[in-house]
């Protein structure tokens, strides 16, 4: 694999997975941490399951454009994503950057 970053390092791309409240408060403060310290990473916080209401209740500024929101979820809810990026599926937004070659935490 070849670097594309122009900074010497390979590529970081990082899925991170949260399907509760509290998972959702570990994967931002993920987020954060992991683009503080390389700034050139790509981060997703894919969100389903309870983190759904959570990620709508509780709006953050600094992760909330990292955030892709499972709309299987949101229907069972009944609500909008509020201007959040909505996927169709979480499980399949998470299967598709690994396929990609994506890496995976879950939070």
């Amino acid at each position: 694999m070849s670097d594309d970053t122009g900074t010497g390092r390979m590529p970081l791309r990082l899925v991170i997975h949260a399907p509760t409240p509290a998972a959702l408060e570990r994967a931002r403060n993920n987020a954060r941490n992991l683009l503080k310290a390389r700034p050139d990473a790509e981060v997703r916080i894919v969100v389903n399951a309870g983190a759904v209401a959570a990620a709508l209740d509780t709006p953050d500024g600094d992760t909330d454009g990292l955030l892709r929101v499972c709309g299987n979820t949101l229907g069972r809810l009944g609500r909008s994503a509020g201007g959040l990026t909505v996927v169709a599926a979480g499980v399949l937004d998470i299967a598709e950057a690994q396929a990609a070659g994506w890496g995976y935490m879950r939070a």
